[in-house]
């Protein structure tokens, strides 16, 4: 039984404020790597979900949107450029230290172009289910300007 449903069944009728530590490494469809935190599973959200997200030097996402679910984007350390449009012709690039805000149905990769630096950053959705808005968009992935020698790094190379 989750924390959630043990929680709503210890005393229903209660709202609980619950301290999550990220759990293990998992990799999402978009092939980022994820340290589980809130969701609608873990905790019970509603209406949004927070995740810690690793990028290995020279890794990157698969092209995608998140239907009706706005995100923002912390980044802890490292730097990611990422691409985002209908044909993934604009880009902006978040340090450490900085914010991104990706509107609800907007195509975008994140790209760590790095050789040697991670990126970590903390990554809110306002979706609590986290994975059932994204529509991965490979039609977008072969496009040249987004850096086709970057490859998405599979999950066991990615732990050290």
């Amino acid at each position: 039984m989750s924390i959630t449903a043990q929680l709503q069944a210890a005393v229903p009728s209660e709202e609980h404020c619950i301290a999550v530590k990220p759990g293990a490494l998992s990799q999402s469809k978009q092939g980022h790597h994820v340290y589980e935190g809130i969701s609608a599973q873990s905790t019970g959200a509603r209406a949004l979900c927070m995740h810690v997200i690793a990028i290995p030097p020279g890794g990157r996402a698969r092209a995608h949107l998140h239907e009706a679910h706005e995100s923002a984007v912390y980044v802890v350390e490292g730097e990611v450029i990422c691409w985002y449009g209908d044909q993934l012709q604009h880009r902006f690039t978040t340090r450490a230290g900085e914010m991104a805000y990706i509107p609800a149905g907007v195509p975008h990769l994140p790209i760590n172009a790095s050789d040697d630096e991670p990126v970590t950053c903390i990554v809110a959705r306002t979706d609590p289910d986290e994975q059932e808005s994204v529509v991965l968009l490979p039609e977008l992935e072969a496009l040249a300007h987004t850096n086709p020698t970057a490859e998405v790094i599979e999950l066991a190379s990615a732990r050290r």
